[in-house]
């Protein structure tokens, strides 16, 4: 008998190796921003194929990402922690697992000429896209310049059009991240920045989450992607590197390394102390848990969805605790 169960253990472990040896690669969504675009040096520097795990990065818009991964065309995404619960609120079931940064200036309120404050926008027209990470960044600049929104015209804007928008003249501020903020600041002379996120930093939290039932069947290879990158971070925090990222970033979108750094500098890439730290529970901006507890009550007050999500089923710290031993 115990020859026997020694054997069945051999074949269980030999099976489970070919499986994991033959599993297709898991799929990535991500788009243009520096903490998700930097997945890139992963390919380009071998860290995935370092780490034992085989990765497909699949390139969308931003929004596109969340209808590829509610559609179940990729294993992961990545998205703001406040859109992680809308997927999940709306039955994409996923967990997040790793922090990649936080936004920290590159999501921006651009005024219009002449408008060079938050309080300054009193009685104006502000373009955002309602119910997104842009609207709590303007409820939150309103409050710290003890303003509501009653204060203010919202008109609901898609974030790609902001820019044009300004540049027209039906609204006199719109809000939006990288590259559009800046794409905003560059067609309308004069205009400027009046808040940002580094005002508010962990506002807007930038994560990979996976699908639930990815994370139940691969478990080990979402360990090995989280791994992997950070040893991207490593590799981004290397001053001798400097050259050869942001040629790897700016690449991506088409742009020069010059036009890009700026977009890297709104970024705090996190390094692995950092996550671990922003992954213990609490409240407030510095911890996932409380930041992602003020996205809900947002979402919940601005009707994207019906019921508060329980935030504490929808974060994983254990992958990030597991590379701290």
């Amino acid at each position: 008998m115990k020859l026997k169960s020694k054997a069945v253990l051999i074949l269980t472990c030999l099976f489970v190796a070919l499986g994991s040896a033959n599993a297709a690669p898991l799929k990535i969504a991500y788009s243009d921003w520096p903490g998700w675009i930097a997945w890139d040096i992963g390919v380009r520097q071998g860290f995935f194929e370092k780490h034992g795990v085989e990765v497909e990065l699949k390139w969308f818009e931003y929004m596109a990402s969340m209808d590829a991964f509610a559609a179940g065309k990729v294993d992961a995404v990545c998205v703001t922690n406040g859109d992680a619960l809308i997927l999940n609120a709306t039955g994409s079931r996923n967990i997040m697992i790793l922090i990649n940064d936080i936004s920290n200036g590159n999501d921006k309120i651009v005024a219009a000429p002449g408008l060079d404050s938050v309080k300054a926008l009193k009685g104006k027209k502000i373009g955002v896209e309602i119910g997104c990470v842009s609207h709590l960044l303007l409820i939150n600049a309103l409050k710290d310049n003890g303003l509501t929104e009653k204060d203010v015209t919202l008109v609901n804007i898609p974030t790609h059009q902001t820019a044009q928008v300004l540049a027209s003249g039906d609204v006199d501020a719109i809000v939006a991240w990288q590259p559009n903020s800046g794409q905003a600041l560059k067609s309308v002379h004069g205009s400027s920045q009046v808040y940002t996120s580094a005002d508010a930093p962990g506002l807007i939290y930038d994560t990979l989450t996976v699908s639930l039932n990815s994370l139940i069947e691969r478990r080990t290879d979402w360990q090995n992607v989280v791994a992997a990158w950070y040893d991207i971070v490593s590799y981004m925090k290397d001053p001798a590197n400097s050259k050869q990222m942001l040629e790897i970033l700016s690449s991506r979108v088409a742009l020069s390394p010059e036009e890009y750094e700026p977009f890297l500098k709104g970024t705090k890439i996190f390094t692995l102390q950092e996550a671990a730290a922003a992954f213990k529970p609490g409240d407030g901006f510095s911890s996932l848990y409380g930041s992602s507890e003020i996205s809900n009550k947002f979402m919940i007050e601005n009707k994207v969805y019906d019921k508060p999500m329980n935030t504490k089923k929808v974060i994983d710290p254990s992958f990030t605790n597991t590379l701290l031993k």
